[in-house]
C-alpha cells in the first residue's frame, strides 16, 4: 500500500504542474486573440489577420485598398504612409523613401548601396562609423537608419490590423526574400522590435506561397511526392522555388501534409523596378529630344520631374501588359511643359532585352540546387506582379519545356495567406490543421577552428579544421552540437559561411563578408582543473538555427563522468519523484516541445556537425553527441518518407540510456511495462553496483559579430523610444486636426441652422442674434489664432458653443420628437383599456385575475390619461421660445409604467395552468395529459389481427383500476387475451404502451 501511495504522489503533483501550466497559457491568451502577417514585398505590402471569426482575411487600408505601398515621407512634423505618401513622392521627393529594405544588412562598401545611390540620387545617404551602415539624412535634424524607416511601416501596418481587427495586436509573422542571409533577417527583426511587434517567426516568402497553395489543396496531397516549381518575380527581385508535396506520418496527429524545399535559385535585382528604370530612362530622353535647342535643363537633374516619370512608367508598363502600344503623357513635368509620347510593348522589350535573358537564370540554379531536372517538375506557378509582363511569361515557357504555366494562384496575396495562416499554427490562441513545414538553409555554415598536431616526434604545427554545420538546402529550424575533444585549455572557433560557389562574382560582392562570429570562451581550463579525477567527455558547443533561419550559439558546457559507487537505498525521495514526473511527460531527454502542438515545422532533435573526411585522428576531433541522421549536401529523394528517420533516432535514444544514470534504469524500465513489479532490492544492487555520474561546467562565451555589429541596446531603446515619439506625435496631431474640424463644422451648421424655420420658431430674434454673434467671433479666432491653438484650447471653444446653443437644439429636438412618442403613449393607452375590458368580461368561474390587479390597471391607466391631458394643455399655454413642459422622456417613463403592468397581467395569464375539471368516478383510465393530442391518444390503439378497431375492450379486475395506479404506472397486459387492442404474443410476454410505437 505504501508503495502505491508513493506512486501515486508524484503522479498527483505532475498534474498539479500540468493544470498550472494549461492555466497560464489561458491567462497568456487574454490579450492574443488575434494574429497578423506581412508580406513585406519592395514596392507594396498586405497584411492578413486571424482572429475569432474572421478566418484569414486581407486587410483593407484606409483607401479600401487590399495592398499599401512602402513608402513613407518624413517631415520636420509629419509623417506619411502608404497612398498618402506615394502622393508626396511627386511633391516632396527627398523625404519620401522607397525600396529602402534593399539597404538591410549592408555596409557602405556594398554594390546596392552604389546601385540605390544610382536609382534615386535624390537621397542623401549618411555613413555611421560605428557599423560602416548608411542611413538616411533627410535634414540635419532627421536622420533615421533603414531598420527605423522599417520599424515605421512595420508600426503602420499594425495600426491597420488593428483598425482592421478592432482590437490589439502584437503577434505577427513577417515575410523574408529566401535570399536574405544572417545580417539581413537580424535587422528585420531589429526593426520589428522597434515597431514593438512580438515576431513569432521570419518565413520566407516562396515558403509561405506553398503553404498556402498547399493548404488550399489538402486534399490533393497524398503518399506520392509531388514536384511544383514556384517561380516569383516581384518588383525587386525574383525567387524560384521548388517545392515536394506529399503526406507524412507524424507523432502527434498521425499521416499530415507536408511541403519540403527542395531547391532554390534567385536574382537580387531582376524584377519590375528595373523594368521601370529603363522606361524612365527611355521618357526622359524623349522628353530631352522634345525640348532640344531650347537650352533646358536636363530633366534627369530635377528630382520632382524623375519622381513624375517614374511613376508614369509603372502605369505604362502596367498598360503594355496588355496593349500593343500606348501614350504616355504628364502635364506639367517641367517648367510647366506638358509631355507626351507614344510608347510600344516592342520598344519596352527591346529596353529590357537583357533582362528577359535572366529569366531563366533562377530556374537553372533551383534545379542545381535540388539536383532534379525539369522532367520531374510537375507544374510551374507564376506569383509576384512582375510575371504579367507577356515576355517574361514567353521566355519562361521556354525556358521550363511545359505546355502552359500555372496561374491559378492569387500572385499578389498567396504570401499573404500562407503567413497568417503560420501565424495562426503558432500562436496559442487558434488551432489549425497541421501542415509540415520544412524549409531549407540556402547559404551552407560551418564551423572552423585551428589546433596544434604533433606530426612528428617533437614538432608541432597549426591545423586549420572545417566542420560543416548546417549543409545546404538542409531542412530547418533545428538544433545541433559540436563537440570539442582535445582542448583543455581556453580556445577560440569561427563561425562562418560555408562553400558559396553557387553564387557569381557579383552576387558574392553584394553578399557581403563570409565570416559571422568569432567565439571566445573563458573557463575551460578552471573546468578541467575543478574536476580532475573525472573523465572529460569533451566541450560541446550548442547551436540553434530557429523558425526564422537565424543562426544562435545556445551555451558551450565543459562536460565530466565518472564511475560511482551507488546502491539502490541511497537514491533520495526527491530523485525518485522526479524519476516519476519524467516519466509522466514522456521520460527521458527530450527536444524542447513547441509551443503549439500544429506540426507547422519538423523540429530536429540535437544532432551532430557533419565531420570532414579528414583522416581518422581527425575525427575524433569532434565527436556527436546524439547520433541523429546526418545531414547530407542534397536533400532526400521525395519518396522517401518522413518516418524512416525513426530507426536512427532509435539509436540515439539507446546511446543516451547508456550515459545516464544507472539509479534511472529502473525507472525507464517501468515506462516500458507499467504492470511490472520493480526488482528486489538485493538484486538491483547485484545487478547494478556502479552508475555513471555526469558533470556538467558551463563556459563562458564572449562573441564577436563579424558580418553585420546588431545595434547596441541603448541606441536600440533610442530608437524605439524616437519611432515612440513620432508616433505619439502623430496621434496628437490627428487629435488636434479632429478637433478644429469638429469646431469648425459646429460653426458652420449651426450658422447654417438660424435661417431654418424649426429653429427660428423657438427663439427670438435677440437669442439668434447672440449665437450668430459669437459663432462669428469663434470663426475669426479661428482663421487668426486657431493655428496656434492647442488641443485643448479648441475642445474648450467647442464646448463654450455647445452649451450656447444647448437649449435652441433642445426645443428644437423635443418637438421633433412629440408626435411619435405621443402616438405610441395613445395607441399603449387605447390597447390598455381593450385589455383590461375584456380581462372584466372573463366569466368568475375562469377568471384567473384578481380584482386588485384589475383596479390597479385601471388606476394607471386613468392617471397616463390625466397626465398626459393636464401636460399637454400646460404645453400648450407656453410660448415655444421657453424651454417645454412636455419632455419626451417623461413620455417614455409612463409608457414603461403602464406597459409593465399590461405585461404582468399578460405573464400571469400565459403560465397560469386552467382549473382541472371534475372527473368521472366510474372511469377505468388515466386521464391524458393536457397536452397530449388526439392524434397522440388515437395512436396508442393498436388492434391485434382479426379484430377490427370498434371492438369493445374486456373489463380489468377492479383492484388495478385505481386512479392512482393508472396515474404513475405504465399499463402492462400479459398474455394474449388480456387486452383485445393488444397483438398476440406468446404466453408470458410482456408489453407496455408507449406513445411511439406503431
Amino acid at each position: 500500500m505504501a508503495a502505491t501511495i508513493r506512486r501515486q504522489r508524484p503522479r498527483r503533483l505532475a498534474c498539479w504542474a500540468l493544470m498550472a501550466l494549461l492555466l497560464a497559457d489561458l491567462l497568456a491568451l487574454s490579450d492574443t486573440l488575434a494574429v497578423m502577417s506581412v508580406d513585406l514585398g519592395s514596392e507594396s505590402m498586405k497584411v492578413a489577420i486571424v482572429k475569432p471569426g474572421v478566418p484569414m482575411e486581407i486587410v483593407l487600408n484606409k483607401e479600401s485598398r487590399r495592398k499599401t505601398p512602402v513608402t513613407v515621407t518624413l517631415k520636420e512634423n509629419e509623417r506619411f504612409f502608404g497612398d498618402s505618401a506615394a502622393s508626396m513622392a511627386i511633391k516632396n521627393p527627398k523625404a519620401t523613401l522607397r525600396y529602402f529594405q534593399h539597404l538591410l544588412g549592408k555596409q557602405e562598401g556594398n554594390p546596392h548601396v552604389a546601385l540605390y545611390r544610382a536609382r534615386f540620387p535624390e537621397h542623401e545617404l549618411g555613413f555611421d562609423p560605428q557599423r560602416q551602415t548608411v542611413h538616411f539624412q533627410i535634414s540635419p535634424q532627421l536622420q533615421f537608419s533603414p531598420e527605423e524607416v522599417l520599424g515605421m511601416v512595420l508600426n503602420y501596418s499594425r495600426s491597420l490590423a488593428e483598425d482592421f481587427a478592432e482590437q490589439p495586436i502584437k503577434d505577427a509573422v513577417i515575410t523574408v526574400p529566401a535570399f536574405f542571409n544572417q545580417a539581413e533577417r537580424r535587422a528585420v527583426l531589429q526593426a520589428a522590435r522597434m515597431a514593438g511587434l512580438k515576431v513569432l517567426q521570419l518565413i520566407n516568402d516562396n515558403t509561405a506561397t506553398a503553404l498556402s497553395y498547399g493548404v488550399f489543396r489538402r486534399k490533393d496531397i497524398n503518399t506520392t511526392a509531388q514536384n511544383v516549381m514556384f517561380y516569383d518575380m516581384g518588383s525587386g527581385s525574383t525567387v524560384c522555388t521548388i517545392v515536394t508535396y506529399q503526406t507524412v506520418k507524424t507523432k502527434e496527429a498521425g499521416m499530415q501534409p507536408q511541403l519540403q524545399i527542395r531547391g532554390v535559385g534567385f536574382d537580387r535585382t531582376l524584377g519590375g523596378l528595373e523594368m521601370e528604370l529603363r522606361l524612365r530612362e527611355h521618357l526622359a530622353r524623349l522628353f530631352n529630344k522634345q525640348r532640344k535647342g531650347q537650352g533646358a535643363k536636363d530633366v534627369r537633374e530635377n528630382p520632382r520631374a524623375m519622381a513624375k516619370l517614374l511613376r508614369e512608367a509603372n502605369r505604362l508598363k502596367t498598360v503594355l501588359s496588355a496593349n500593343a502600344d500606348h501614350m504616355a503623357q504628364i502635364e506639367g513635368l517641367m517648367d510647366d511643359v506638358d509631355f507626351k509620347a507614344k510608347v510600344t510593348r516592342a520598344e519596352f522589350e527591346e529596353l529590357c532585352a537583357d533582362l528577359f535573358e535572366r529569366v531563366p537564370g533562377p530556374v537553372q540554379q533551383a534545379l542545381q540546387s535540388a539536383e532534379m531536372n525539369l522532367d520531374e517538375v510537375e507544374q510551374v506557378i507564376l506569383v509576384g506582379g512582375a510575371t504579367r509582363v507577356p515576355k517574361v511569361q514567353e521566355v519562361l515557357l521556354k525556358a521550363v519545356g511545359k505546355e502552359e504555366l500555372g496561374k491559378n494562384i492569387n500572385a499578389d496575396e498567396a504570401a499573404a495567406m500562407g503567413a497568417v495562416y503560420q501565424a495562426a499554427a503558432l500562436s496559442k490562441a487558434f488551432k489549425v490543421k497541421p501542415f509540415v513545414v520544412r524549409d531549407a538553409v540556402i547559404y551552407p555554415i560551418l564551423v572552423e577552428f585551428t589546433r596544434e598536431v604533433e606530426e612528428e616526434p617533437g614538432v608541432r604545427s597549426l591545423k586549420h579544421n572545417k566542420r560543416v554545420l548546417f549543409s545546404r538546402m538542409g531542412p530547418y529550424p533545428q538544433r545541433k552540437v559540436i563537440t570539442f575533444n582535445r582542448y583543455n585549455h581556453d580556445f577560440n572557433f569561427h563561425i562562418n559561411y560555408g562553400d558559396l560557389g553557387f553564387l557569381g562574382p557579383e552576387d558574392l560582392r553584394v553578399f557581403g563578408s563570409q565570416n559571422l562570429t568569432t567565439v571566445k570562451l573563458k573557463g575551460v581550463g578552471e573546468s578541467f582543473k575543478k574536476y580532475p579525477d573525472y573523465e572529460s567527455k569533451g566541450i560541446k558547443a550548442h547551436f540553434n538555427l530557429d523558425e526564422s533561419g537565424v543562426l544562435s550559439l545556445l551555451r558551450v558546457e565543459s562536460v565530466f563522468e565518472t564511475l560511482v559507487e551507488d546502491s539502490p537505498e541511497e537514491e533520495s525521495t526527491l530523485t525518485k519523484l522526479g524519476n516519476t514526473i519524467s516519466s509522466l511527460f514522456g521520460g527521458g531527454t527530450t527536444p524542447d516541445t513547441k509551443e503549439n502542438g500544429t506540426d507547422t515545422v519538423q523540429e530536429e532533435e540535437e544532432s551532430p556537425a557533419e565531420g570532414s573526411k579528414d583522416e581518422p585522428g581527425e575525427q575524433a576531433e569532434l565527436k556527436e553527441e546524439v547520433e541523429a541522421p546526418v545531414e547530407d549536401t542534397s536533400p532526400p529523394p521525395p519518396t522517401e518518407p518522413k518516418e524512416a528517420a525513426v530507426p536512427e533516432e532509435e539509436k540515439a535514444t539507446e546511446k543516451e540510456n547508456e550515459e545516464k544514470p544507472e539509479a534511472q534504469k529502473p525507472s525507464e524500465k517501468k515506462e516500458a511495462g507499467s504492470e511490472a513489479a520493480p526488482p528486489a532490492p538485493e538484486e538491483e544492487k547485484k545487478q547494478k553496483p556502479a552508475r555513471k555520474q555526469r558533470m556538467v561546467e558551463e563556459i563562458g562565451v564572449e562573441l564577436v559579430v563579424l558580418d553585420l555589429p546588431d545595434l547596441p541596446e541603448d541606441e536600440l531603446a533610442h530608437s524605439v523610444q524616437k519611432l515612440q515619439d513620432l508616433t505619439s506625435r502623430d496621434l496628437e496631431k490627428q487629435e488636434r486636426e479632429k478637433a478644429a474640424n469638429s469646431l469648425e463644422a459646429f460653426i458652420f451648421e449651426t450658422q447654417d441652422k438660424l435661417y431654418q424655420p424649426e429653429y427660428q420658431e423657438v427663439s427670438t430674434e435677440e437669442q439668434r442674434e447672440e449665437i450668430s454673434g459669437k459663432l462669428g467671433a469663434a470663426s475669426a479666432w479661428l482663421e487668426d489664432e486657431g493655428f496656434g491653438a492647442t488641443t485643448v484650447m479648441l475642445k474648450e471653444k467647442l464646448t463654450e458653443l455647445r452649451k450656447l446653443c444647448h437649449g435652441l437644439f433642445f426645443r428644437v429636438e423635443e418637438r421633433k420628437k412629440w408626435p411619435e412618442r405621443l402616438a405610441a403613449l395613445d395607441n399603449l393607452l387605447n390597447h390598455s383599456s381593450m385589455f383590461l375590458k375584456g380581462a372584466r368580461l372573463i366569466p368568475e368561474m375562469e377568471q384567473i385575475f384578481t380584482e386588485v390587479e384589475m383596479t390597479t390597471l385601471e388606476k394607471v391607466i386613468n392617471e397616463t390619461w390625466a397626465w398626459k391631458n393636464a401636460t399637454m394643455a400646460e404645453q400648450a399655454k407656453l410660448p415655444t421660445t421657453e424651454k417645454p413642459v412636455l419632455l419626451s422622456k417623461d413620455i417614455e417613463a409612463k409608457m414603461m409604467a403602464l406597459d409593465r403592468e399590461v405585461q404582468y397581467l399578460l405573464n400571469k395569464a400565459k403560465f397560469t395552468k386552467p382549473r382541472p375539471r371534475p372527473k368521472d368516478k366510474n372511469a377505468t383510465r388515466a386521464e391524458p395529459p393536457l397536452n397530449a393530442s388526439a392524434s397522440d391518444q388515437a395512436e396508442k390503439v393498436i388492434p391485434p389481427p382479426g379484430h377490427t378497431e370498434d371492438a369493445k375492450p374486456i373489463s380489468e379486475p377492479e383492484k388495478e383500476t385505481g386512479s392512482e395506479q393508472a396515474d404513475t404506472e405504465p399499463l402492462e397486459l400479459e398474455g394474449p387475451g388480456a387486452e383485445p387492442e393488444q397483438k398476440e404474443q406468446p404466453t408470458g410476454q410482456k408489453w407496455t404502451l408507449k406513445n411511439d410505437e406503431l
